[in-house]
């Protein structure tokens, strides 16, 4: 190996030296957990009781373990591996494979390979990083190779080759991508509440099944939703394609979004296919029980085309289409129709339109109906863009952690 080939392809500033190659193994102890068996003998409720790490208590965000579902008593602790702030460990599981460091006392299971730097040859960040890195993992896969058993072991981990930096660059490294994983954490919570805060709002500013006020109204609006049968806002439409849309923009019978792919529609099937005009509803009526049978999904961005196997409903009037696209949408507001509206067979369900025309739903005024398509449109959008930062930030640290180590 070449001394250029020593150093990664980016660098922070200052520093020049060749990175050292060295074997795992060689400068940090690797252990495999262990259990006390039977394991249910030794759960225990007791305060005293040893933390017991599974996989399950690792945060899906963060690289620091501080705190455990379950403890064992004291006694197993002469069969399992204890482990203690500042150790890392490593799911011996190549389908997980992701380094955490402990900052509580506890104990690992079989499940788990302990990695303690007692020379303290490493800052625990950079160790934690440079240990997940597609690097390392596709070393493990190929010195695994022709195992039976796709699986970490300290043979294994031990064998790997490294290349590692002088502990001052290390600990700018760690500090780094340690920042980076606050951001993604950070934009990652906000993303979650605001899928949570939407879920409760389509909850409560829409009415339940045969009420006339939803929980929660924006001020100035205080008269009744009035109730209005399907049929008298939306009539059945089976518009052919026959003028040529194109399968740009299809509508996916899993998905319930719109395919850009095309879906897999050929240009033989196109002609087939039903159109889907803005404002139009359209659900699967026939399932056997899988994909999106009972879901509605309204059209408010730009005619396009769907399945045969679809229906389409399609507005009398020209409403706010922002506001139907979510109360069309809601569970909550559908939940009950559709339960009344569906003929169940021994293998599929049948949404029958006759049926689903009768059926009640409580409408507001237009005014009501635009400023409530406007509020879910907004928090839509801050969705997006956090779930936009999420991804470009995921892709910058996945871009980093190939080029900022070797």
């Amino acid at each position: 190996m070449t001394e250029q080939a020593k150093v990664p392809a980016i660098r922070f500033a200052g520093f020049t030296d060749p990175w050292e190659q060295r074997k795992l193994g060689e400068l940090v102890v690797i252990e495999r957990g262990g259990s006390p068996r039977p394991i249910d003998e030794y759960i225990t409720d007791d305060t005293n009781g040893l933390n017991w790490i599974k996989i399950g208590d690792a945060p899906s965000l963060g690289r620091y373990i501080s705190k455990t579902s379950e403890k064992i008593k004291p006694e197993g602790l002469s069969k399992t591996r204890q482990v203690h702030p500042g150790d890392l460990i490593l799911s011996n599981s190549m389908s997980f494979g992701r380094p955490y460091i402990m900052a509580i006392e506890g104990c690992i299971h079989d499940g788990w390979l302990l990695i303690r730097d007692e020379p303290k040859s490493f800052d625990p960040m950079y160790l934690c990083h440079m240990l997940g890195t597609p690097k390392m993992l596709n070393q493990y896969r190929m010195l695994a190779s022709g195992s039976t058993v796709n699986n970490l072991n300290k043979e294994l981990v031990s064998n790997a080759s490294i290349l590692m930096p002088c502990k001052s660059e290390q600990k700018v490294i760690g500090q780094f991508f340690n920042h980076l994983d606050d951001l993604i954490t950070l934009h990652q919570r906000k993303y979650d509440k605001l899928v949570v805060f939407k879920k409760s709002m389509l909850e409560k500013m829409f009415p339940k099944d045969g009420e006339s006020v939803p929980e929660i109204r924006f001020a100035g609006f205080t008269d009744p939703w009035e109730q209005r049968k399907l049929g008298e806002l939306y009539e059945k439409n089976d518009e052919r394609n026959t003028f040529g849309l194109g399968a740009e923009r299809t509508l996916s019978i899993a998905t319930m979004t719109f395919n850009s792919e095309g879906n897999g529609a050929d240009a033989s099937s196109l002609p087939n296919y039903k159109v889907i005009r803005v404002g139009d509803a359209a659900f699967e009526g026939h399932s056997n029980k899988s994909f999106a049978y009972g879901r509605f999904v309204v059209n408010a961005v730009a005619d396009g085309i769907m399945s045969p196997r679809f229906s389409c409903l399609r507005p009398k009037n020209s409403y706010p289409v922002r506001f139907w696209k979510y109360y069309i949408h809601s569970e909550q507001v559908m939940r009950d129709i559709l339960v009344r509206a569906t003929k169940s067979g021994t293998m599929m369900n049948e949404l029958v339109i006759d049926d689903l025309f009768k059926q009640s739903i409580a409408v507001p005024q237009e005014a009501e109906q635009q400023a409530i398509g406007y509020f879910f449109s907004h928090l839509d959008t801050l969705i997006t863009l956090h779930q936009r930062k999420l991804e470009l930030l995921r892709n910058i640290k996945k871009s980093l952690l190939d080029k900022m180590f070797v």
